[in-house]
């Protein structure tokens, strides 16, 4: 069984120059806009679940 499959992107489109980079885009969450206890809570959540992951591995 034989299947070909091309990788031709021509139907991709930009509709900036290659020289220019990506317009901005609006982000739907960003940590920069987070409050300094929110980061703090989200960092100590991240850090719990490496730590169980951690855990877990070594048992």
């Amino acid at each position: 069984m034989s299947h070909i499959h091309s990788h031709d992107h021509a139907h991709h489109t930009h509709s900036h120059g290659p020289a220019t980079p990506h317009p901005a885009q609006a982000a739907a969450w960003s940590i920069l806009r987070m409050t300094v206890s929110a980061r703090l809570a989200a960092a100590l959540a991240v850090s719990a679940a490496l730590w169980a992951v951690v855990l877990v591995a070594m048992r």
